[in-house]
């Protein structure tokens, strides 16, 4: 049985603190075990990206523990941080880091160049990679994230329940939304934004102060972070996901919709328009905007609201892209691959 040494942020499982970055680990880790795998795993703990001195020690400790030629996949919140402790154990270890968002730094370009092989979790991400710094492009794999299936959901007639499910922050475009919305007061909607309130809590005051102010409190909800069942039934409510965000390289959130044939509406950035992606046919599955532009999030908004023919052929649309997603055998199948090539 392969032993593989997996590095993962200590806030893995945090229940108050959900990412699409640590689902993904945790299905990696759980699906690798499943195929055969000896997963061993070492949570170290610290404010990754951003650690203090000792928690860099203690991933270097981490790493000193480890025997001369494991093979040993770490995450891109810890690795690219860290390129000392990774070149310090170049030579002797095969360091694999599954890169979740690029930080494009000079940190970043010493850690990868220390890696024995590089999984990205998305096209996007690869290509990113591959522009920014000098890697050889065979040892850069893709691994996206897989969805699991799930009953597919009908939708209201009027359309109005819109759901946004991303941790209340920033770079994931909820002042942007909240102000389109404000900019449709006379439309019938409701919106649930399901996502932790605790990473950056100074932008959520903002934001509860900005729906306060636009006398929207009676139609938006932020929900916080959600256990699964409650999750699942949030998406099972809604006719619309809006995914505002301003970077995003895959967008998780994106594919669970679809998986139950809820259309999406997102901004064109980054990963976000190859995870919408096409029916077999050729169709979007959605709408695309450009970020950070309320006005046009307005009118798409607007759009999908005031066209009963554009809701049911977006609908339509989603039911058909649900049978084109790959689910986490996929995944852990690509995964198997860079890893193997990486022992060779």
């Amino acid at each position: 049985m392969p032993i593989l040494h997996v590095v993962l942020p200590g806030d893995i499982d945090d229940p108050a603190s959900p990412s699409g970055g640590n689902a993904y680990d945790r299905r990696i880790c759980a699906g690798l075990a499943a195929a055969g795998w000896s997963v061993r795993e070492h949570a170290v703990p610290g404010a990754w990206p951003r650690p203090s001195p000792a928690e860099h020690a203690a991933l270097a400790g981490v790493l000193a523990g480890l025997p001369d030629g494991a093979l040993v996949l770490i995450d891109g919140l810890v690795a690219s941080v860290t390129p000392d402790a990774l070149t310090a154990h170049a030579r002797r270890l095969r360091l694999v880091p599954l890169v979740h968002l690029p930080r494009d730094d000079d940190a970043e370009a010493r850690a990868l160049a220390a890696a024995t092989a590089v999984v990205a979790t998305s096209t996007w991400t690869r290509d990113a990679l591959l522009r920014r710094y000098a890697l050889p492009a065979d040892r850069v794999h893709v691994a996206a994230p897989g969805v699991d299936p799930a009953p597919p959901v009908p939708g209201s007639a009027a359309g109005s329940a819109l759901l946004c499910v991303a941790a209340v922050a920033r770079h994931k475009g909820h002042d942007v939304l909240i102000e389109a919305l404000a900019a449709v007061p006379d439309r019938p909607w409701t919106l649930t934004c399901v996502g932790s309130l605790h990473r950056e809590p100074e932008f959520v005051d903002r934001l509860r102060e900005r729906i306060s102010a636009r006398r929207l409190g009676d139609r938006i909800r932020l929900a916080g972070a959600l256990a699964a069942d409650r999750l699942d039934a949030a998406y099972a409510g809604a006719d619309l996901l809006v995914h505002p965000s301003r970077g995003e390289t895959y967008g998780m959130v994106v594919t669970e919709a679809l998986a139950r044939g809820v259309p999406v509406l997102a901004t064109a950035v980054g990963g976000l328009p190859d995870t919408l992606g096409h029916t077999a046919e050729g169709e979007r599955p959605g709408l695309l905007v450009p970020p950070d532009d309320p006005p046009a999030l307005a009118a798409a908004l607007r759009r999908w609201l005031d066209d009963a023919s554009l809701r049911e052929r977006l609908r339509r649309a989603a039911h058909r892209r649900r049978a084109t997603l790959d689910d986490w055998t996929t995944t852990v199948a690509l995964i198997t691959t860079a890893l193997k090539e990486a022992s060779a």
